[in-house]
């Protein structure tokens, strides 16, 4: 009777054992889904570098083109 009781405790014992580890599985299951989707997110918020050093050059030009405009027009 007693090795019955003893069985009967460690499975119950592994079983809560198993049921917890799931729990914590499927927790960071999720987060690791969130933290996916929040990259994504934050990702999408940003200018890439290079993309910024284009934009920028692009403006610097046309700034170029006013001022000399300005310079031709001052000069008359």
């Amino acid at each position: 009777m007693e090795q019955s009781f003893l069985n009967w405790l460690f499975t119950a014992f592994g079983a809560a054992i198993g049921w917890i580890l799931k729990i914590i599985w499927d927790a960071i299951a999720d987060l690791k889904m969130d933290m996916k989707a929040l990259n994504k997110e934050v990702n999408e918020d940003f200018v890439r570098k290079e993309d910024y050093r284009v934009d920028i050059a692009e403006m610097k030009q046309m700034l170029n083109r006013i001022f000399d405009k300005l310079d031709n027009k001052v000069d008359k």
